[in-house]
């Protein structure tokens, strides 16, 4: 019988470990699943505040352009300096000329254009490249 009984105990002790495995994957497997959820909001909510960082930056490099565009615009000559190239505006008893057919700039043909922005005159006031834009688009209808 001496024989018989060490299978016997190799099987005992094969029973042993792999409950003792079946034990600790159990264990693992349950302390997995209550750690997954907690685990998943925490790198959640690490993406969140690294969105939010980023955002917050942007936010800052804008407010501080709009901070020197407010400076800039506070300047009377600025302001006088820009209503006299985007409006055509002239202080009393100057004259202002108008070019007509003139060359056109070759800094502000790189910029892509729409396509009724090309069949306009580009000697025009503002005014008169509105009007123009409105009868060119109501002649393409």
């Amino acid at each position: 019988m001496p024989a018989n009984s060490k299978p016997v105990r190799s099987a005992a002790a094969q029973r042993a470990i792999s409950a003792r495995w079946l034990a600790l994957v159990t264990v693992l497997f349950i302390v997995s699943l209550t750690l997954a959820p907690p685990m998943q909001r925490y790198f959640a909510q690490r993406a969140q505040i690294n969105a939010i960082r980023t955002q917050l930056t942007d936010s800052k490099s804008a407010l501080v352009k709009a901070q020197e565009d407010l400076a800039k615009w506070n300047d009377p000559d600025y302001v006088a300096s820009q209503a006299r190239s985007r409006l055509h505006f002239v202080f009393p008893g100057e004259r202002q000329y108008i070019v007509l057919n003139a060359p056109a700039d070759q800094s502000a043909t790189d910029a892509p254009a729409a396509p009724v922005a090309n069949q306009i005159p580009s000697g025009l006031p503002w005014y008169g490249r509105l009007l123009a834009s409105i009868s060119t688009t109501n002649v393409n209808r």
